[in-house]
């Protein structure tokens, strides 16, 4: 049986994610979707022409890392793709943030991330390919988005190191890296609305930022980048120092 598996599939760039596969990858004979709201994988199952078998759990709690684990081992699938799309944010200095916020945020971003990613890679043959979801936020430090930029830029020091491990594999790794993205996900993170102005100017449409990223990863590139602007600060950030951003991103 070959399957794809999406985390995070109940909305935003997730959601989006198991619409485009649905319509590129015709051999697959199901797709997985993972998500804690079950009402929004029901209403995602209606829209693709493919079979959708709904996770709804929380893949931070032990137990619903349990059921996915149960389910690879009975089901024994090969695993065409895996896209590692949960994730959250908040836009707070860390000071004023909680801790267990800050660690909520840590074990959904990293430590999600790398359990599927170790628990899915015995499933996985030559030619399957991993995305997994950062953000432009992981190549520079970003005051006010401190923890969520600390935790893009483990995701994509991880899938960099990943791919090279499995190279003797063929199995690829890549790592997209989008600016802003016109989601849920601001609304969750800034629900005062401290979101930048230049941040707004750059919000992508997450339909492209996904067609992007499967491109990319269909040719096995290393890292997704969409767009003029996030392409060039990509590059400004390997040139300039740190610093310069960060106080740029501090009191812009």
């Amino acid at each position: 049986m070959n399957i794809a598996i999406v985390t995070g599939a109940s909305s935003g760039m997730g959601r989006e994610f198991v619409l485009q596969i649905a319509k590129r990858y015709s051999k697959l004979n199901e797709i997985w979707v993972i998500a804690r709201r079950k009402e929004k994988l029901m209403e995602l199952s209606k829209e693709t022409g493919v079979n959708l078998r709904i996770f709804d759990l929380d893949l931070c709690r032990p137990e619903g890392v349990m059921e996915i684990q149960n389910a690879l081992e009975y089901d024994n699938p090969n695993v065409r793709l895996l896209v590692n799309s949960a994730g959250a944010g908040l836009l707070s200095d860390f000071t004023d943030g909680k801790s267990a916020e800050w660690e909520a945020l840590i074990d959904l971003n990293c430590k999600v991330l790398t359990t599927m990613t170790h628990l899915v890679l015995p499933y996985m043959k030559k030619g399957a390919r991993i995305i997994q979801l950062a953000s432009a936020a992981a190549f520079v430090p970003q005051p006010g988005f401190n923890v969520y930029a600390a935790t893009k830029s483990y995701v994509l020091s991880f899938a960099r190191a990943l791919r090279a491990e499995l190279s003797d594999r063929e199995i690829s790794v890549t790592t997209v890296c989008p600016g802003p993205v016109k989601t849920e996900f601001f609304q969750v993170a800034d629900p005062d609305n401290r979101t930048k102005f230049f941040k707004k100017m750059l919000m992508a449409d997450p339909k492209k930022v996904v067609k992007c990223a499967l491109n990319d990863a269909k040719i096995g590139k290393e890292i997704s980048v969409y767009g003029i602007g996030m392409k060039v600060f990509f590059v400004l950030t390997k040139i300039l120092p740190h610093k310069f951003f960060i106080k740029i991103m501090r009191y812009s």
